[in-house]
């Protein structure tokens, strides 16, 4: 244990190193009543069986003496103890405290996810120099707000996925070792037996699914409830791109290129469980840690919605839109560019004509690769740059922003990575020829996951204020969403939502 993470004794309770965590009478009350509103918020570690729990494990809780409390799985794996083996802390998601204050540890965070930290050449001055950071300037916000390190972090997000694909799948043990980025079985089978004081094989119970070869690799992806299924389906559906993408009545699949070659991806819920179920294709299955990541990203399965729906609320426009659909989500995607194309293929037009342009565009660039309803992966940079355009119905404009965006991608393939600062990350974006303020904003929403990323000059964000306000312009409408920061993205979801709802009942009614 490093010495910024010395236990130190608190009121009745133990804090490790600086890292401010939910009070530990409260923690602990929560591990008595199980109270799931506490599950990925405190995690709580057990100092006579060396064991961490989630504050809903269904064993015995140890005494309150015994008990030490951790923002994060990582700060409680970083002091020396281990998963439980019985409410496997590796299904849940983590709602640190961090969240919502260090946008910096947001970003790390969803890069490491992504395997930034896997391999044996990764390093975290690298992880820096992408954020605009120092090595130790880095190293210095993680013990702050996680609890520990960059390095331990990637490890036991290493270790904990691999743990539930011993627990959710049949994949053969040398498989889910490069699944889950660990660099060599030998690697894989020593952390098991220092962490676990047992191997991978001796974890793994009985498992009864489907061959990886039937179904894909199927894992579950758990969320914090609610969930607003239905309105993020009819999102995807709603621009979903034929030969690409499939919405069906309760699910959703899209073709994935990976290291060019075609993969698929399909995803449906399950409410009672609070998880989505991802069945995942990969070509290599070293990939599939970095795919659920994305997966996460575009499901937007990691935010607070509790936290930001309560924040939002209190603005009474916004209030009864809330309300009305809790559990809404910022839907991300599946690639940076491809959302970049489609939002300049959208620019002035609906989005069933943008749906339209970008199917084109696909018919253009990409070739079938075989039968199907999921045989065509969506143009690549190069594509588009070698494509004849003027075959498409656009404007010479769009055109040429189409290409400018081609060769920006191909020039710095980070481009669509989120900056230190929403206001940084829409000014890169900027740069691009033909990306404007709400293109911009809309790319950085999405790809670059910016959840203050605010698009006011966008026509059905200002339709939906038009019914309060009738003087509204973009520059009211930006005044009006200073009070929604830092969550302006989630009620631009709101705000889109409330106008398509409008939209589709006065299409009932004519």
């Amino acid at each position: 244990m490093t010495s910024e993470n010395r236990q130190r004794s608190t009121a009745g309770g133990v804090t490790y190193g600086f890292v401010p965590i939910p009070d530990p009478h409260a923690s602990y009350q929560a591990l008595l009543a199980r109270d799931a509103r506490f599950d990925g918020r405190v995690f709580i570690a057990v100092k006579t069986t060396g064991v961490y729990c989630r504050p809903v494990c269904p064993a015995a809780p140890a005494k309150f003496r015994n008990c030490a409390f951790f923002p994060s799985a990582a700060a409680a794996q970083e002091a020396g103890f281990r998963p439980c083996l019985r409410c496997r802390p590796e299904t849940t998601y983590e709602l640190g405290a961090w969240r919502g204050t260090s946008s910096t540890i947001a970003r790390a965070l969803a890069m490491i996810s992504e395997g930034t930290l896997d391999g044996d050449e990764a390093s975290v001055d690298e992880l820096a120099e992408r954020l605009g950071l120092g090595e130790r300037q880095l190293r210095r916000l993680f013990q702050t707000h996680v609890g520990a390190s960059p390095s331990a972090v990637a490890r036991t997000r290493r270790v904990l996925f691999a743990k539930q694909l011993l627990h959710e799948t049949s994949l053969p043990m040398t498989e889910v070792a490069l699944a889950s980025g660990f660099g060599s079985i030998r690697q894989f089978n020593d952390t098991f037996r220092t962490l676990f004081r047992r191997s991978p094989s001796a974890i793994r119970q009985d498992v009864h699914l489907g061959s990886a070869a039937d179904a894909g690799v199927v894992v579950r992806l758990r969320y914090r409830p609610p969930y607003a299924w239905r309105e993020v389906l009819e999102h995807l559906r709603a621009r979903a791109i034929p030969g690409v993408e499939q919405v069906s009545e309760d699910a959703y699949a899209r073709t994935i290129l990976r290291r060019g070659r075609l993969g698929t991806i399909q995803i449906s819920h399950d409410a009672p469980q609070s998880c989505l179920v991802a069945a995942i294709r990969v070509p290599e299955l070293g990939d599939l840690s970095a795919v659920v990541a994305r997966v996460r990203a575009l499901f937007d399965l990691d935010a607070d919605v509790g936290t930001i729906e309560a924040h939002l609320a209190r603005d009474p426009l916004l209030a009864p839109l809330v309300g009305r659909r809790s559990g809404l989500r910022v839907v991300g995607c599946w690639d940076g560019f491809e959302l970049a194309v489609r939002a300049v293929l959208g620019q002035q037009v609906s989005v069933a004509a943008a749906r339209v342009l970008a199917e084109e565009l696909v018919g253009l660039c990409s070739e079938s690769r075989g039968k199907g309803a999921l045989s065509r992966a969506f143009p690549l940079p190069e594509q588009v740059l070698g494509a004849n355009l003027a075959k498409l119905g656009l404007p010479a404009a769009r055109k040429s922003a189409l290409r400018a965006l081609a060769r920006a991608a191909l020039e710095n393939p980070r481009l669509f990575d989120a900056r230190p600062s929403v206001e940084a990350t829409v000014s890169a974006l900027r740069s691009v020829e033909g990306v404007g303020e709400w293109t911009a904003n809309y790319i950085a929403l999405r790809a670059a996951r910016e959840p203050d990323a605010f698009p006011a000059e966008d026509a059905a964000l200002i339709r939906s204020l038009a019914a309060h306000d009738a003087r509204v312009t973009p520059a009211r409408l930006r005044e009006r969403a200073e009070r929604w920061r830092p969550w302006r993205g989630y009620a631009a979801q709101h705000l889109w939502a409330a106008d398509a709802g409008r939209s589709a009942r006065k299409g009932k009614r004519t």
